[in-house]
């Protein structure tokens, strides 16, 4: 007897498992597997640089891989998660993300754990497009899915993602001047090579190690200005001067003391305004388009301020966490122009579709992130172009978990053929709200 073709929809099994991200600690992995034999698989990454107002990571504790086990999210995929699933039709997405919010009925995903709840709503779209025959960006993004993005590739590394002195968390070169996504990665991962060479020449051999996201670590280089204008050097050198512009993740709320309202830049604790000052000079004197996070995660009042005085993309992480509400106030009071979307930062596929389109709505632009303990999973690929998001940022392109996702791309790319458009600089919100 066939089965009937709606049967073929319905999830027959839930199971999430323990398995390892870039960094060697536990993440959740889930299968959800359809009476039709459809199986979608998604696995979660998690940060290390990451803001207060996230979606709860739920860990173990305890001495197992020194507490940060994961099997208290997965057996409450297994044991609570599954038995609601089980029948439910993996095409209602929505429906679905909300039954596990409202399973988990608290305001930051803490009794299931986030990173139960975005394992599991991801798994359901990979498997529902799977069992539609369709790539997961088309069903994400429907027919008009073609945008290939700008990749954000940060070369250098500090703050909390590397053992350096650089207190900004990432020195970014943009290839905006690409003629597609292929070239571009060509362009950025020529940089990096040369870079390398650079680096270890006037910095020493131990700059070519790399922190979590892949990006060099030249011990004693305390001044971003120094990484700007060796990344500069080097792209000259390529003959790619008109080519890329430059972009910072300067992560600030690490930087910020609560109790003095003072931030510490190369060693020194510094006022707000100050730090406004620096950001001023630096983009006079670099071709600098792009800064997430220039302050803490509270500072809308600065972050419009910024938005208004640099006149480039000004992307709020911390400050919004993928989360509507936030997103909301910062549409607001015209804090930023663009956000950084992470679907863990808010725990669910539907949460983060809907930011990035009120984002959309509201003139924002959106950059599509990776986490620092990224897993090879290429999920984030496919939402990127499903949303036509024009941005990407997964790192440096010499770690696998961060070549899947330029892989994944560079297949896109093909699959679509013609009618691929790689986004340029017209995707980086550069100018006011």
């Amino acid at each position: 007897m066939s089965l009937d073709r709606s049967e073929a929809f319905k999830i027959k099994e839930v199971k999430a498992r323990e398995i390892l991200d870039c960094r060697g600690e536990p993440t959740v992995e889930v299968d959800v597997l359809t009476s039709g034999g459809f199986l979608g698989r998604a696995s979660v990454p998690s940060g290390r640089s990451t803001g207060k107002y996230e979606a709860f990571e739920l860990r173990d504790g305890g001495h197992r891989y020194l507490g940060k086990g994961v099997l208290k999210a997965v057996k409450n995929v297994n044991e609570i998660i599954a038995h609601v699933l089980k029948g439910k039709d993996v095409r209602n997405q929505r429906e679905i993300d909300e039954l596990l919010i409202e399973l988990d009925g608290t305001e930051n995903k803490s009794k299931l754990g986030a990173n139960a709840i975005v394992g599991v709503s991801l798994a359901v779209a990979k498997a529902a497009a799977e069992a539609l025959g369709v790539p997961l960006y088309r069903y994400i993004g429907g027919p008009n899915a073609c945008i290939l993005p700008v990749p954000f590739m940060n070369l250098i590394n500090g703050g909390k993602l590397a053992a350096t002195e650089l207190d900004f968390q990432e020195h970014i070169v943009v290839p905006v001047g690409a003629k597609s996504f292929s070239e571009a990665i060509r362009m950025g991962t020529e940089v990096y090579y040369k870079l390398g060479e650079v680096l270890a020449e006037k910095w020493g051999r131990h700059s070519l190690n790399v922190a979590d996201e892949g990006g060099y670590t030249p011990p004693g280089m305390k001044d971003p200005r120094e990484a700007l204008d060796i990344e500069l050097k080097v792209i000259e050198e390529l003959g790619y001067k008109d080519k890329f512009v430059l972009g910072l993740d300067v992560a600030a709320s690490h930087l910020y003391n609560e109790k003095t309202k003072r931030y510490t830049l190369m060693g020194k604790e510094i006022s707000r305004e100050a730090l406004m000052d620096f950001y001023e000079e630096l983009v006079s004197a670099y071709p600098v388009k792009s800064i997430e996070d220039p302050l803490e995660q509270d500072d809308f009042e600065g972050f419009a301020e910024l938005t208004r005085s640099l006149g480039i993309q000004i992307i709020g992480d911390d400050l919004f966490v993928t989360n509507m509400r936030r997103l909301e106030k910062g549409i607001m009071t015209k804090a930023a122009n663009a956000m950084l979307l992470k679907v863990n930062q808010v725990g669910s596929l539907s949460e983060a579709l809907d930011a990035a389109q009120f984002a959309f709505r509201n003139g924002y632009a959106v950059q599509v992130s990776e986490r620092s303990g990224q897993t090879e999973d290429t999920w984030l690929a496919d939402i990127t172009v499903g949303l036509n998001a024009g941005q990407i940022k997964t790192g440096a392109p010499c770690r696998s978990e961060r070549t899947a996702q330029y892989n994944q791309l560079l297949r896109i790319e093909e699959e679509l053929g013609r009618a691929a458009k790689y986004a340029g600089i017209q995707a980086l919100k550069v100018g006011v709200v």
